[in-house]
């Protein structure tokens, strides 16, 4: 049985990721990262994929990290915690070495989108394959930032990216967002996750749901970009609530028992499956972002931004359907 960690449990909790770090003001990777650091229940050991923050964490001979950390390259996050846990179950079992001693170890992977849909793809896919108890943390900007805010597979359709201009001719990214997800629930892994830093207390009681698992355990955090979404800084709260209230990026629970699949909304995204008048219009979440600026100009608004609105409909009914609502 899962002890849900609690509001007064994680207050007390020191923070493992330090302040005075280099990321972006308005960044929401160190919120979330803090928030599943806090999620916790004792030794701990994490490893980042190259990115944002992996590289603004830890400017040499500075580091952020409060826990034992390990960088890894922008592919292999996965195969790096595969390592860790492997590592740590052959000392438990000899009875010497470092780890030896930890009855529990929680092991957590951090990357980006780059890192988990593209590039990391392979890695992730053999490490949830061979079981490994870890916990693998997607943080979502929708796009290599780190690099030049370049598209990735889980940019948007018709996001501006810097290889994905809008134009005249092209309306931003041409591809639906990767479904990856669902990528990952059939390999049948136990639990699998979505979070939002605007809801905190549901983020932090599912990264300990993640860690307590038996075997692999995925959770996909939407991580808004002031710098390539084009927003204030002051606004990266408002835009994860509002990918949330848009029902854009809903949140849910997906475990496996016996091969099934088995779907349970948020609270968050509960309440507008209960009332459906609550789910707020798409644009109000794409105008906000300066990367959707095109949509708005009156030669574009109407035609695409009603097809974001359909993908986004038909996924929230497939989702709502797979929840048994």
């Amino acid at each position: 049985m899962s002890k849900a960690i609690t509001l007064k449990e994680a207050v007390k909790k020191p923070d493992l990721l330090a302040s005075g770090h280099r990321l972006c003001a308005g960044c929401a990777e160190p919120i979330i990262a803090r928030l599943v650091l806090k999620a916790s229940r004792g030794a701990i050991i994490a490893t980042t994929a190259t990115g944002c923050l992996e590289v603004a964490t830890t400017i040499f001979p500075y580091s952020a990290w409060r826990i034992p950390w390990i960088h890894t390259a922008f592919e292999n996050a996965a195969a790096t915690a595969s390592g860790i846990e492997a590592a740590w179950r052959a000392m438990r079992r000899k009875g010497r070495g470092p780890l030896a001693k930890y009855e529990t170890l929680d092991v957590v992977a951090f990357a980006g989108d780059g890192g988990t849909y593209d590039i990391g793809l392979q890695a992730l896919s053999g490490a949830l394959e061979r079981g490994h108890d870890f916990t693998y943390v997607l943080l979502d900007n929708e796009a290599y930032m780190n690099t030049g805010i370049q598209r990735s597979g889980g940019t948007p359709y018709c996001a501006w990216t810097t290889t994905s201009p809008a134009g005249t001719v092209i309306p931003g990214k041409r591809e639906w967002k990767k479904p990856i997800d669902e990528i990952v629930i059939a390999h049948e892994i136990p639990y699998t996750a979505t979070v939002s830093p605007a809801y905190p207390l549901d983020l932090m009681q599912k990264a300990r749901a993640a860690f307590e698992t038996e075997g692999p355990a995925f959770i996909h955090a939407i991580s808004p970009c002031c710098r390539g979404w084009r927003f204030p800084p002051n606004k990266t709260i408002e835009v994860a609530r509002l990918a949330v209230e848009t029902c854009f990026f809903p949140l849910y629970e997906c475990r496996v028992e016996d091969g099934r699949p088995i779907y349970k909304l948020s609270p968050p995204s509960l309440a507008i499956a209960k009332r459906p008048e609550r789910k707020k219009p798409v644009e109000e979440y794409l105008k906000i972002q300066g990367r959707f600026r095109h949509l708005f100009r009156p030669e574009r608004r109407g035609d695409l931004i009603e097809r974001i609105q359909r993908w986004v409909d038909r996924r929230w009914e497939m989702l709502l359907e797979k929840a048994g609502l």
